[in-house]
């Protein structure tokens, strides 16, 4: 089961990370040019929210059924001290758990904005600030590895 899961968490974050990519991109360029929030604006935006959640979901069972998990039985001083520990039972879930938070903020805050070019603004920021977040504690040395 875990490798299973592994794997789809890792090919899942190739749709998330192109899809909150595109989102972003698509948000700032819309604002720089002015542009109505339209329909295609409304679902990109959606699909990064939703693959992001269910990249979260899956990371959540991951992180569980994880080998890594049974290192907390040796203590927190332990994990802490170990960096490839700490990145995977502290860094990289608590990191990315605050970069969904920032996307789905993004979503909320756009839906209660009247203007466009203030929708096109929080989705832009802050799934741009998710996605860096997301970015920075992925474990590039076993994903690409």
């Amino acid at each position: 089961m875990y490798a299973i899961l592994q794997t789809v968490h890792s090919f899942w974050a190739y749709f998330v990370l192109l899809l909150l990519l595109v989102a972003t991109g698509n948000a700032l360029l819309g604002r720089a040019q002015n542009k109505d929030f339209a329909t295609r604006d409304l679902r990109i935006s959606l699909f990064g929210l939703i693959f992001s959640h269910i990249q979260l979901l899956i990371g959540i069972i991951l992180y569980f059924v994880s080998p890594w998990f049974q290192q907390w039985s040796q203590g927190i001083g332990a994990v802490m001290k170990d960096p490839t520990s700490r990145l995977y039972l502290v860094e990289h879930p608590t990191t990315n758990i605050l970069a969904i938070i920032l996307i789905t903020m993004g979503w909320s805050m756009h839906k209660r904005q009247n203007q466009d070019v203030k929708k096109f603004s929080r989705i832009g920021i802050f799934y741009g600030l998710g996605l860096i977040l997301l970015l920075s504690r992925i474990p590039w040395q076993s994903w690409l590895g």
